[in-house]
């Protein structure tokens, strides 16, 4: 009889969207560890004990890899989110390549053509002056008045 009642209660919490929502929850809270870390490591520079950098700056990136992992699990189990429709270029014969922060792009390519909703793609929010724009199948974060970049999230579309 317990064998009975007990398996839908198992089936129950191993179903697609209690990981789904546990998945989303580890990903909010990494968020919150890498900005306490980045706090911490702030601090042990101001102070200057060389000991508490190094300590402070392999905990960021231990926070830096758990949010990834836990990023692409999440993106792992929301795979129709990040499948959209091909990317066209805003030049003809325009080829890919890749980008890292501090390039420059041309107007063309930072147009509100290429804007993505951050609150679709799950990408924090950001100021009026800066916009998360895609790039091939990467996602860019763009200060409009300048064309910089500042933030690049590479492969995150399939």
């Amino acid at each position: 009889m317990r064998k009975f009642i007990l398996a839908p209660a198992l089936l129950a919490t191993l179903t697609p969207a209690a990981a789904m929502a546990q998945s989303a929850r580890e990903v909010r809270h990494d968020n919150r560890e890498l900005r306490q870390d980045r706090r911490d490591l702030r601090d042990a520079q101001w102070r200057g004990d060389r000991h508490d950098v190094r300590d402070a700056r392999r905990d960021l990136r231990d926070d830096r890899r758990e949010r990834r992992d836990d990023w692409r699990d999440f993106r792992r189990a929301h795979p129709d989110t990040y499948r959209i429709g091909g990317y066209a270029g805003p030049h003809r014969g325009w080829a890919y390549r890749p980008v890292r922060v501090g390039y420059r792009f041309d107007p063309a390519f930072y147009g509100q053509r290429y804007w993505i909703d951050p609150v679709r793609f799950h990408l924090r929010p950001v100021a009026s002056n800066l916009r998360w724009i895609r790039y091939g199948n990467d996602v860019l974060l763009v200060n409009v008045r300048t064309g910089r970049v500042l933030e690049v999230n590479n492969g995150f579309f399939y």
